[in-house]
């Protein structure tokens, strides 16, 4: 049998890595190694994209509120500051937890800007997908929606377009009526909106936000209420304190409110208290704030954990959900 002939080979131009452009990850690398771009030059990429963030709002005033809005709030709406001012025919720019139909973004018919918080990240990094929709939101078209992409690996984030100086006070809402323009009607809104606007308004947990301390929220279940408190501390150090009170019998808000455990999100720790059906956010304020005394004064202890409270440390580990 004939021995096989060796293909020749044809001679192809090679880019140099700062001309690749972004192709399909299936598709033949552009430089010419005749990989597909997924296992060529489109590697570093991927992994840039892919790679998570743990703490993507480090830096952003308000940094809990920033967690607490996106993972527990169901409506709120913050005015956002950027460096170096607005654009011309750019009013406003609002951050809010979310938009009809879960769009990214909008540019209301009068320039505005209202920025989602909570929507899906494609790059890990959520600071940077959002930093690619605000400038896209600050470009577009007045009385249109900015779509979900792709968001390339290199861009700026939030830190980066914010004013770090500025202001972020969060106010919640009972609905989604920010949706609508203050000089419009909900009823004459596109049956779209509408539509959602009452299935959002229908699913919404009844949410106060605490005014003596910072990045509280009560809310109201049907079966009891809860206080969910995003706090700053490091994990361990935070977790051992709570055990501390825990062990000592000082973790609770009051009679018939109990700690119950924490979330972990984008990098922080959110404790939990289960609250009698009666208890408002009103009556949790003074608890809260004595509550907030006697942490600080056992985040500052640094003795090895008893016995005791090594047990109730266990207990609320794993108690702990991870949220993301």
């Amino acid at each position: 049998m004939a021995k096989k002939r060796p293909a020749a080979k044809t001679a192809k131009p090679q880019l140099e890595n700062g001309e690749i452009p972004v192709v399909g990850a299936r598709e033949p690398c552009p430089c010419g190694s005749g990989r597909r771009y997924k296992a060529c030059h489109g590697a570093a990429a991927s992994h840039a994209v892919t790679e998570h963030v743990q703490r993507p709002f480090e830096g952003l005033p308000g940094e809990c509120d920033w967690v607490a809005l996106r993972e527990l709030v169901p409506a709120a709406t913050i005015p956002l500051t950027l460096k170096g001012g607005l654009p011309e025919g750019v009013p406003s720019v609002t951050l809010v937890t979310v938009l009809p139909m879960a769009w990214p973004a909008l540019r209301r018919e009068d320039g505005s800007v209202l920025l989602g918080l909570q929507n899906d990240s494609t790059t890990g990094d959520l600071a940077r997908d959002m930093a690619d929709t605000l400038e896209r939101a600050l470009v577009a078209e007045p009385g249109t929606p900015v779509p979900a992409r792709r968001v390339p690996a290199e861009g700026p984030r939030l830190q980066d377009l914010l004013d770090l100086d500025g202001v972020f006070e969060p106010v919640v809402h009972t609905g989604f009526e920010f949706w609508i323009p203050e000089a419009e009607n909900a009823q004459n809104a596109s049956p779209e909106i509408a539509a959602s606007l009452e299935r959002a308004n229908a699913a919404a947990i009844p949410t106060v936000k605490l005014t003596g301390v910072d990045a509280a929220y009560w809310c109201e279940t049907p079966d009891k209420n809860h206080l969910r408190w995003v706090m700053p501390h490091p994990e361990e150090k935070l977790l051992d304190a709570l055990a501390r009170l825990h062990a000592a019998g000082t973790s609770s808000l009051g009679e018939g409110t109990k700690l119950v455990g924490s979330f972990r999100a984008h990098g922080l720790v959110v404790p939990v208290w289960d609250l009698p059906t009666g208890v408002s956010a009103e009556d949790v304020e003074k608890p809260a704030a004595e509550f907030a005394e006697r942490l600080a004064a056992a985040l500052s202890a640094d003795a090895p954990l008893t016995a005791e409270e090594r047990r109730a440390r266990g207990g609320l580990t794993n108690r702990q959900v991870t949220l993301s």
